[in-house]
């Protein structure tokens, strides 16, 4: 499966009822291409990422950018990079994101963390 066949399916297991965990790539095509119209605001939303990886990724001097992932229901993870910000006059949202996208790799581990919250106290006299 390709990456873009990879969010292509994210996209409609959000936007559709019922997608099943074991498409191919070519059954994926198919359906988002039957869908396209349902899907618009579930792309939308998925261009901004699931998961933000850290993986090294393009930058540009007119907007701003970060690596992000998901995940499709038969597990296979897609990157991409996210273009937002640019002023009054950008449109980040018109960068092709999904053309642009890669498969990842993904090493999963649950860690415990210890999170610290501090206020001020104060002075005793």
């Amino acid at each position: 499966m390709t990456p873009e066949q990879i969010i292509k399916y994210a996209i409609l297991a959000e936007a559709l009822d019922d997608v099943p965990a074991d498409l191919t790539g070519e059954q994926v095509d198919d359906l988002y291409d039957e869908n396209e119209g349902d899907c618009e605001d579930v792309k939308y939303e998925i261009r901004e990422g699931r998961y933000e990886t850290k993986v090294p990724c393009e930058c540009s001097r007119h907007y701003e950018s970060q690596s992000v992932a998901v995940q499709a229901p038969n597990g296979l993870w897609a990157g991409w990079t996210y273009w937002y910000g640019g002023g009054k006059h950008g449109e980040p949202e018109a960068i092709d994101w999904i053309g642009d996208a890669y498969l990842l790799a993904v090493q999963e581990e649950e860690k415990m963390v210890v999170v610290r919250t501090f206020t001020k106290q104060e002075a005793a006299e």
